[in-house]
C-alpha cells in the first residue's frame, strides 16, 4: 500500500520465516490459494460494488480508496487469491483432507463491509469462506471468532441477523472502526475491552462468555478471524496479550471444535504489525491447530 505502511510484504515473510527458525515448517502442507470468483464473493459483496472496485485497480502507481487503504497494480490479484485461500481451506477440511487449516494471507478483510472497503482490507474474507461453508457445504451453524484488536465490523455487517452464523469477538474500545457497541444483534457475541486489558481480562471474557455461547451454538464449523495486533509489543493497539493467551484461546476454541464440529476450523490472518510478534503468536496459534 506504499512505503511505510504497515500492511505490507515482510508480514508474511516473517511468518514464514519463524515457522522454519522454530522448526515448524517441515510439519505442515503447504497449499496454493486460487483466485477467488465473482460467483463466490458475490455472496457476501454486490456485483455492482466488486465491479467498481475492479475498476479503481491502478495499471501504475497507488490509488487510494481512503487515507488507510490503498491500491497498486497486484492489489486486486491479491486480494481474490486472499479469499480463494479461505474457500480452498473450507473445501479442504470439508473433505476430511485436514482437520483444520491457517491461512497466511494479505490483504487482511475482517474490516469490509458488504459495499465498503476499509481499514487495509478490499474482500471479507472469512465472510466469504463462511458463505462458502454454508451454500455449497450446506451447514447450518457456523462460528466466527475474531481477536484482532479492531472489531470486525464488516463481518458483522454482513452477518447480522443471520441465524446461521454466531459471531464471538474482543476488540480495544473505543478504537478504529469504532462501532461493536451499538445494540449488536442477537448473533453478535462483541466484547469490548479497554486500552490496556491484559491476559487475564480476556481469559475471562473467553471463558465467562465466549465458550458457554459457543458450546450452546454447536457450530458444525469454526473460523477464526485471526488477528494479532492485540499483543503487547504491538504499536497497532493498546492492549496487553501475548503469544501465550493466543495458543491458550485457540486450544480453547479447538476444543470447542473437536466437541461440535469434528474439530474443523479454519483460521484466517487478519492484524498484526509488529513483525516479531505477529511471527511469534501465528506460530504459536499454529502450534495449538496443529498440535505440535
Amino acid at each position: 500500500m506504499g512505503s511505510y505502511h504497515p500492511e505490507a510484504p515482510g508480514r508474511l515473510a516473517a511468518i514464514g520465516d519463524q515457522l522454519i527458525a522454530q522448526g515448524i515448517d517441515p510439519y505442515l502442507v503447504h497449499h496454493e490459494a486460487p483466485l477467488a470468483t465473482f460467483e463466490q464473493l458475490g455472496r457476501v459483496h454486490p456485483a455492482a460494488h466488486l465491479q467498481n472496485l475492479k475498476r479503481k485497480s491502478p495499471e501504475h502507481g497507488i490509488v487510494h480508496l481512503d487515507p488507510d487503504t490503498a491500491m497498486c497494480p497486484h492489489t486486486w490479484q491479491a486480494a481474490l487469491r486472499a479469499a480463494g485461500a479461505g474457500i480452498e481451506a473450507v473445501d479442504m477440511v470439508m473433505r476430511g483432507e485436514v482437520e483444520n487449516a491457517f491461512c497466511s494471507v494479505r490483504p487482511p478483510g475482517h474490516h469490509a463491509e458488504r459495499e465498503t472497503a476499509m481499514g487495509f482490507c478490499f474482500f471479507n474474507n472469512v465472510a466469504v469462506a463462511v458463505a462458502h461453508a454454508l451454500a455449497v457445504h450446506g451447514l447450518e451453524r457456523v462460528a466466527v471468532v475474531d481477536f484482532d484488536v479492531h472489531h470486525g465490523n464488516g463481518t458483522e455487517d454482513i452477518f447480522r441477523g443471520d441465524p446461521r452464523v454466531l459471531m464471538t469477538s474482543i476488540f480495544q474500545h473505543p478504537f478504529f472502526p469504532y462501532s461493536g457497541t451499538e445494540k449488536p444483534a442477537e448473533n453478535m457475541l462483541n466484547v469490548p475491552l479497554p486500552a490496556g486489558a491484559d491476559s487475564e481480562q480476556f481469559r475471562a471474557v473467553v471463558s465467562e462468555l465466549w465458550l458457554p455461547r459457543l458450546r450452546e451454538f454447536r457450530p458444525q464449523m469454526v473460523f477464526f478471524s485471526a488477528g494479532f495486533d492485540a499483543h503487547q509489543e504491538d504499536e497497532m493497539g493498546n492492549m496487553r496479550l501475548t503469544e501465550k493467551d493466543f495458543a491458550w484461546v485457540t486450544s480453547e476454541v479447538r476444543r470447542v471444535a473437536r466437541e461440535t464440529a469434528g474439530g474443523r476450523i479454519v483460521s484466517m490472518l487478519e492484524g498484526g504489525y509488529s513483525l516479531s510478534s505477529l511471527a511469534r503468536s501465528v506460530t504459536a496459534h499454529l502450534r495449538a491447530l496443529a498440535d505440535l
